[in-house]
């Protein structure tokens, strides 16, 4: 192997941000980003990134591409085949004709709408985005614009992911439960909670299922195409 090789087999990335969301652990997390636009993120860069001139004319842009580490995700072994969340958990793809998290390197990609960029007086500029798919901390490599002249592909073919119809659920949350939510926070919830946040293997229509967002633990069991909240309860009492 050359030395130019070895520098390059070995190149090191560092976090540049790490992103605030609702969510404290993996579950319940839509599992591609602008699937649910309700949930917020904000991203607050690490202090040698926080010059104001790194971000000029960022606003002109309405979406931004992130890439992030998968960090509850690492394994010691990467797998060739994984089973997709679209394909039921049960059919095997090849790990790079999916999105799956168990890469060889555990780099994710996610497409985000900007909202705001805040001047924070301690933080520097925080970027305000929305339609996030990531769990709160999770460590950003690189922010760089969407460009729709190079980056949307209208005739694009989808794959598998064509093939397989994507589907909402009727979610059916009382008043009551849903005002134990903060205002802000109900929308996201709601939408979330329509992208069937369950495990792809998991169709146990008795289990109860409790989701971490936001503060709160929302309890839902799931019967064919109907999610039923049946408790949301404080994390913090």
């Amino acid at each position: 192997m050359s030395e130019h090789t070895q520098e390059h087999k070995n190149m090191e990335i560092h976090k540049i941000a790490t992103i605030r969301t609702d969510f404290p652990t993996k579950f319940g997390i839509p599992r591609q980003s602008c699937l649910a636009e309700e949930l917020l993120g904000e991203i607050v860069f690490e202090p040698e990134y926080r010059q104001p001139e790194a971000f000029r004319g960022i606003e002109e842009y309405s979406h931004l591409w992130l890439l992030w580490e998968f960090s509850e995700a690492k394994r010691e072994h990467w797998s060739a085949t994984v089973k997709p969340p679209r394909l039921g958990g049960k059919q095997r793809m090849g790990v790079f004709a999916t999105r799956s998290p168990f890469r060889p390197n555990p780099i994710g990609l996610s497409c985000v709408r900007l909202v705001a960029l805040r001047m924070d007086e301690t933080e520097g500029p925080v970027l305000v985005v929305a339609g996030v798919d990531l769990m709160n901390g999770t460590p950003i490599y690189d922010v760089k614009p969407y460009l729709p002249y190079v980056d949307a592909h209208p005739d694009a073919s989808g794959g598998f992911g064509d093939r397989v119809k994507a589907h909402e659920l009727q979610v059916i949350f009382s008043q009551e439960l849903l005002e134990r939510l903060p205002e802000e926070k109900r929308a996201g919830a709601l939408a979330f909670l329509r992208q069937d946040p369950r495990p792809a293997i998991h169709k146990d229509e008795t289990r109860v299922y409790k989701i971490a967002y936001a503060g709160y633990d929302i309890h839902f069991t799931v019967s064919n195409t109907v999610l039923t909240v049946c408790d949301v309860l404080s994390l913090t009492k």
